[in-house]
């Protein structure tokens, strides 16, 4: 008997939070076990675990567009089993960063058919007044199943040895598979818009301004987290170690409470406006990396509360501008704006681990303080521009009424 409802949401959410078991292992170790062991500088390592979201980008737009035409289930089944392979094979066969850099591609391509086209499997079988908070729920699960990425990757190889870590997590995609088994089918609607015609997306600046802002959030949401145990064993390291607040705990803490945040932030939209919260907490987001970074040599303890208050200010825009773009998006180019709101997030990511050990590496490198101002200088910047992106959006779409009240 094929899942609806209720019980259809919970299964998506356990399915996507196994999805992402092995999506944070390469940052998660990397400063570790993989940056001494083959000798990586910052920028280097920042481009090793930004090549996931980079072959997320290739990908997305086609598979996420596809869904428009086909069941979005077919390719949630098949990015999933290539999600857990990717995996399995950095795992076996990585042993430098060439290889590295290549087998993470490979995972994120097959990530990029797991994340959107699990969203619009989703919403496809879903009353429309059930949507809002279902993709909110969605999108939080991504949090736990990140922070579960980032806990289970450092346990496992502190314990049995890096590879390890990607042989274990690189098993959890299989719950989504599980998932898609328990879907019923699902045929869409034509839409008669072409593969890859992005057209659509962008005449409709109401979703843009979701998807720019998107793209801000993930660079900075992607930074943060690529280097998130980095920064934590510069501080540690400053003050004589602590296993109270070791790079495990403080990671997993850091990410564990996306969940909440991202739920409340979308609470936040429904009730204040989705425009008017999304920008409080961009700014709000920008300030506080802004303190972390000028405090970056101070005490652990000092930092942490913090470290924890950026944890919230971080993610607490995803569900907002993910669940704003799904209803500003026509029902008949659902699959291709999601495809675009993918490519630019995910794009933007890469980008953002990448720009962050870039800027460590110009400032001092990752064991001075001045580094970590740099880099987050850097992720401050990058946030700040999303409410200019709104800003636009909205100013645009005052415009477009103009003229279609002259004419």
């Amino acid at each position: 008997m094929a899942l609806t409802g209720r019980p259809l949401i919970t299964a998506m959410c356990i399915g996507q939070v196994g999805n992402l078991l092995p999506h944070m292992a390469v940052p998660a170790i990397m400063s570790q076990h993989l940056i001494p062991l083959w000798h990586l500088s910052s920028a280097d390592a920042g481009l090793m675990a930004g090549s996931f979201a980079f072959g997320y980008t290739i990908a997305v737009p086609i598979l996420t567009t596809l869904t428009d035409r086909i069941d979005a289930r077919l390719i949630l089944l098949i990015g999933s089993a290539l999600t857990s392979a990717g995996a399995l094979a950095f795992g076996l066969f990585a042993n430098g960063l060439t290889s590295a850099i290549a087998l993470w591609f490979v995972t994120g391509i097959g990530f990029a058919g797991a994340y959107m086209p699990g969203l619009k499997a989703l919403t496809d079988r879903l009353p429309p007044g059930d949507t809002s908070r279902a993709v909110t729920l969605y999108t939080s699960s991504f949090s736990l199943g990140v922070g579960l990425s980032f806990l289970v990757s450092q346990l496992v190889a502190d314990w049995f040895g890096w590879r390890a870590a990607f042989l274990v997590t690189g098993l959890g995609p299989l719950t989504m598979i599980a998932a898609c088994i328990t879907m019923s089918p699902h045929r869409p609607a034509p839409s008669g818009a072409h593969l890859l015609d992005f057209r659509p997306a962008f005449r409709n600046r109401d979703a843009l301004g979701y998807i720019l802002g998107y793209g801000a959030h993930c660079f900075e949401l992607y930074g943060i987290r690529t280097w998130i145990v980095g920064f934590w064993s510069f501080v540690i390291a400053q003050h004589g170690g602590s296993d109270i607040l070791s790079p495990i705990v403080v990671s997993f803490l850091f990410t564990i409470l996306a969940m909440p945040a991202s739920i409340l932030g979308n609470e936040a939209a429904l009730r204040f406006g989705r425009h008017r919260a999304i920008t409080f907490v961009m700014l709000a987001s920008a300030a506080v990396a802004l303190l972390i970074g000028a405090a970056a040599s101070a005490s652990p303890w000092l930092l942490l509360p913090l470290v924890l208050l950026y944890a919230v200010t971080v993610p607490a825009d995803s569900g907002a501008l993910t669940s704003g773009m799904t209803a500003a998006a026509n029902p008949s180019f659902r699959g291709v704006t999601m495809g675009l709101h993918s490519t630019v997030g995910f794009g933007l990511s890469a980008a953002g681990a990448w720009a962050v050990g870039v800027a460590l590496d110009a400032a001092g490198g990752a064991a001075t303080a001045s580094g970590w101002l740099a880099a987050f200088c850097v992720l401050a910047a990058g946030i700040a521009l999303g409410p200019v992106m709104l800003l636009w959006a909205r100013m645009s779409q005052g415009e477009e009424r103009k003229q279609n009240a002259t004419v």
